[in-house]
């Protein structure tokens, strides 16, 4: 099980784009995740705003050799508009960014679909993927509705992109995990949560948003999952949490983050080495 790690950027949302490149190639990762639009109301990114910042970013990345795997965060609803995307694509690629996160936010699945397969043309003119992450909130709440999404769009660089934290709360399993055609996987997000939770939207996003725990530290069955995607994966750690970010220095947050992830490959490695017939 050889893998590829990003740090994502909700797990150092509090430091700079250039910092998060520094400390990530200090804690072991070979890829970061950065946002330049919004998720909700907060207004744009450094990195589509500050011509400096960019070239800070693109700095530490050539010292430390640390890529850009994703950027974030293109939400598609129903007055969304293709040609306003091409500036942040614009940035990104001049990262070298691989991967684009897309939201779906569209109740109208067949408009939803065709402005999904735009943004995938567009995307691919610069080199990337258009990831769409199904999150139980949104109107792609679920694997099965990724996938109609997707399939429907029926372009060569769409994806699905499983996050450990929604796979849970949407009640996925490893078999529903398998109905994705691994074309479709370019990266998954891990992190851990406890096992109760509230499903009101405004607890889903709560947790989502501020509250994860690092791989191992909750009650998600993460071995299973990760044993389900193909070997060789970029597994983008992503755990935001604001009680960490006050106790925990960035660089502590980052490698702990990583730690806990190797003890889940290390567990899986594990399950998988047991012979058959012997007793767990």
């Amino acid at each position: 099980m050889a893998y590829s790690f990003s740090l994502a950027f909700l797990t150092l949302f509090d430091v700079a784009p250039s910092r998060a490149v520094e400390i990530a190639a200090q804690a072991g990762f070979s890829h970061v995740g950065l946002r330049l639009l919004p998720s909700a109301t907060e207004g744009l990114y450094p990195l589509m705003t500050d011509d400096k910042e960019l070239r800070d970013t693109q700095a530490a990345m050539q010292d430390t050799g640390v890529q850009l795997a994703d950027i974030e965060i293109v939400r598609i609803g129903e007055g969304f508009r293709v040609e306003e995307t091409v500036r942040f694509l614009e940035r990104g690629a001049r990262l070298g960014a691989k991967n684009v996160l897309v939201a779906g936010d569209d109740d109208n699945e067949a408009r939803l679909i065709e402005n999904y397969a735009l943004f995938c043309d567009m995307a691919g003119r610069f080199g990337m993927t258009a990831d769409l992450e199904f999150m139980p909130w949104t109107k792609v709440p679920n694997i099965a509705s990724a996938l109609r999404v997707v399939e429907g769009a029926n372009q060569s660089n769409g994806g699905v992109l499983i996050d450990a934290l929604h796979y849970h709360r949407a009640g996925m399993t490893p078999l529903d995990v398998k109905t994705i055609d691994p074309k479709w996987l370019h990266y998954v997000q891990f992190c851990d949560a406890m096992a109760n939770f509230d499903p009101s939207t405004e607890g889903l996003i709560h947790i989502a948003r501020q509250a994860r725990l690092n791989p191992g530290d909750g009650e998600i069955d993460l071995v299973s999952l990760l044993q389900a995607i193909p070997d060789g994966s970029v597994l983008s750690l992503e755990v935001p949490n604001f009680d960490y970010a006050k106790q925990q220095s960035p660089i502590e947050r980052a490698c702990n983050a990583m730690a806990g992830m190797k003890q889940v490959i290390s567990a899986a490695k594990a399950h998988t080495d047991v012979p058959t017939g012997a007793s767990m």
